[in-house]
């Protein structure tokens, strides 16, 4: 899984009313040094922070807003130390008009009210603007989302501190969704050869996604690829023998009739194509890979394309997703749940156990190998169902225990729209075909799970992660502006 350099840049400032500072020696100061534990903070969130300080007059609302715009953030965090009109704050996010963050964060669990000041008070009292900003920003149209709770946690105050606990968690989940939105928008997919013929649901616009995401696709030719792979230097194919080696168990036949030994020869082949692949992800900046080629007669594109599992599943476990038949869409949800931490294996359904009450899932193509129950394996075999060629494919379960699936898929009116759902991964035998495949078990037995999931019309391959990760693709959604079901 890939340790992303791409940090958010996540525009801060602060607000109070210019008024109260000469009316309330040392206010302003204060609410200065809470904001500046905020900015540490959310800097240690894998984040730039670009400060505009504290704003208490609209000139200064308009010079952050400027500020801003110009360093082309992300997200947007407002921290609400104390009262602000909202025509002062407003300027400030409409120049860049990203999704803002506003933090409604109190510094006391609870006043002492009998012996509270009205100095004190005001230091408390972030809440009292927080609805009045919430109806400028609705009407002028200015996405936002407001985390409310307690600024940090204090000694002794046991029941208070749940509330910084929670407020910190969310302001993290929403700097990494503003993180793989900064990611996606500047995001290069390849696609290489074309759709499996006749999959209507992979079918996607590459303007779309263009205008969607941000992100650009670079349309590939197998001629790109076969350059690359004959210009493999031996040197390179036999590191990356021993790199294939490393990482995988190289099985023998198995108990399917179209399995077989891999052969010197296939593995060789596969490491040759792997190495092309290095190449091509490398000259053309590529961050993701979706790819497919029908191939004829055994000529050398269809050798081609049936020799990219390996290489394609050591690029996924790399953090460059790489998803089969040209389905772009789950390329794209596979990047999520890679920067998510999560992997993001491609997979689809294969089955329901109404026994034990779970969905066999997997794929005959690449797999996300770091997130595998145990070391993976390498099949070879003789053909690949409903694909033409023969060749090596990868085996393996995703790790036991909570997972969450991530789907992309597209409405009748030409938007993005993604389904989520969580689960467990759970121990018990799969089948040993050569495909990655394992037990997953959600909250709704088998036959109900799929009826509300295609409910949403899906397409039928999710990206597969471990860990619980809805909480933050919704808020990645949100910001994306894009449709979310989750199951």
């Amino acid at each position: 899984m890939a340790n992303s350099a791409i940090k958010a840049k996540i525009g801060v400032f602060g607000i109070g009313l210019a008024a109260y500072w000469p009316q309330f020696e040392g206010l302003k100061e204060r609410l200065e040094g809470y904001q500046r534990e905020v900015e540490r903070k959310i800097s240690a969130m894998n984040a730039e922070v670009i400060s505009a300080g504290l704003v208490d007059n609209a000139p200064a609302a308009q010079q952050a807003g400027e500020l801003f715009a110009s360093h082309n953030v992300d997200l947007i965090v407002c921290y609400v130390g104390t009262y602000a009109t909202s025509s002062q704050v407003l300027p400030a996010v409409q120049r860049r008009k990203a999704p803002v963050l506003i933090l409604n964060l109190q510094p006391s669990a609870a006043m002492d009210y009998p012996n509270t000041d009205t100095g004190e008070w005001l230091a408390n009292c972030c809440a009292c603007c927080v609805p009045e900003i919430s109806n400028a920003f609705a009407r002028s149209r200015i996405q936002f989302n407001v985390v409310s709770g307690l600024l940090g946690e204090i000694e002794g105050r046991d029941h208070a501190n749940q509330y910084a606990k929670r407020a910190w968690q969310q302001i993290e989940e929403w700097v990494t969704a503003a993180r793989i939105l900064r990611e996606l928008s500047y995001s290069r997919i390849g696609f290489l050869g074309h759709t499996y013929p006749g999959m209507l649901d992979m079918y996607s616009d590459f303007t779309m996604h263009h205008a969607q995401l941000g992100a650009h696709i670079e349309v590939l030719e197998m001629d790109d690829l076969q350059k690359r792979v004959k210009a493999a230097s031996e040197q390179t194919i036999n590191a990356k023998i021993e790199e294939i080696r490393s990482h995988f168990q190289l099985m023998g036949k198995g108990n399917d009739k179209i399995s077989q030994d891999v052969t010197p020869e296939a593995l060789r082949w596969s490491a040759r194509v792997a190495c092309g692949l290095d190449q091509l992800v490398a000259d053309f900046d590529l961050n993701g890979l979706t790819y497919y080629y029908r191939g004829l007669d055994g000529n050398e594109f269809e050798e081609l394309g049936a020799g990219l599992i390996v290489g394609n599943s050591l690029l996924t476990a790399r953090g460059i997703p790489a998803s089969g038949e040209g389905d772009l869409k789950t390329c794209f949800a596979m990047l999520i749940m890679d920067r998510l931490g999560a992997g993001g294996s491609y997979t689809e359904f294969y089955g329901m156990d109404f026994e034990e009450d779970f969905i066999m899932m997997g794929h005959d193509g690449p797999g996300h190998i770091a997130i595998s129950d145990g070391k993976p394996m390498l099949r070879g075999l003789g053909l690949f169902h409903g694909k033409r060629g023969y060749g090596l494919s990868v085996e393996m379960q995703v790790k036991h225990g909570p997972i969450t699936i991530l789907g992309m898929t597209q409405t009748a009116e030409g938007n993005l729209k993604m389904l989520a759902a969580e689960g467990d991964s759970i121990e018990g035998s799969t089948m040993k075909i050569g495909n990655t495949n394992s037990r997953l078990k959600f909250k709704l037995d088998p036959a109900e799970f799929m009826n509300r999931w295609c409910d949403f019309g899906p397409t039928h391959h999710v990206a597969l992660g471990v860990g619980q990760q809805t909480e933050k693709i919704k808020k990645l959604a949100r910001l994306l502006q894009l449709e979310l079901a989750v199951i």
